[in-house]
């Protein structure tokens, strides 16, 4: 019998693809929250934390958990945010972790209420950086997802979820997905179109 793994989601390459699409077009707003610090470390932890939860990747689990310590967040907290759990959660901070589980669950896109509440909450330029490091944990999550699944497949510990020609292709083939989604990126800039995910 198969042993169920911790990862919840199966991407198809195309949901790569697009992530990565997305990723590069959003890399500005992570350039502008290293220059206006609008989110803090410990808030961008929690958002990864709270996506990889909803994705279920193993290795960026074991990775944000690092990360979220070394930025002084309690084990108990972190425990709490990959159990789905939310009571915790800094007030000023709730909407944009609801936010991250969202978006994560539908798989890269969200409801227009819900953008449109995200943006009243912490206005157009923060909502974007919010978005900019969700959209990069998808994108480490969907590949983690693999990588996860062929390290257990070696272990003796397959998922049933995924078979080795879909682990090996989704590893190798960012190579070439890399350079065609920065091209994609940039002519979807050119061409306007929008961000915003929905």
């Amino acid at each position: 019998m198969v042993e169920e793994r911790y990862y919840r989601k199966i991407y198809s390459h195309c949901d790569f693809y697009k992530s990565l699409v997305l990723l590069f077009r959003s890399v500005k707003y992570m350039r502008i929250n290293r220059r206006k610090k609008l989110i803090t470390p410990q808030f961008k932890e929690r958002i990864m934390l709270a996506v990889t939860e909803v994705n279920g990747c193993e290795a960026c689990s074991y990775m944000h958990t690092k990360f979220a310590l070394e930025e002084g967040m309690s084990p108990e907290e972190i425990s709490a945010i990959l159990g789905g759990e939310v009571e915790n959660i800094p007030e000023n901070e709730l909407v944009g972790i609801l936010f991250a589980q969202h978006y994560a669950d539908q798989k890269g896109k969200s409801s227009k209420e819900s953008w449109q509440r995200l943006v009243g909450e912490y206005g157009q330029e923060r909502a974007m950086v919010i978005l900019s490091i969700i959209r990069m944990m998808q994108v480490g999550n969907i590949y983690g997802i693999a990588v996860s699944a062929i390290r257990d497949r070696f272990r003796g510990k397959p998922s049933g979820k995924t078979s080795l020609i879909y682990e090996i292709s989704m590893i190798f083939l960012v190579l070439l997905y890399l350079p065609i989604a920065m091209i994609h990126a940039i002519f979807d800039k050119i061409r306007g179109k929008t961000l915003e995910p929905f």
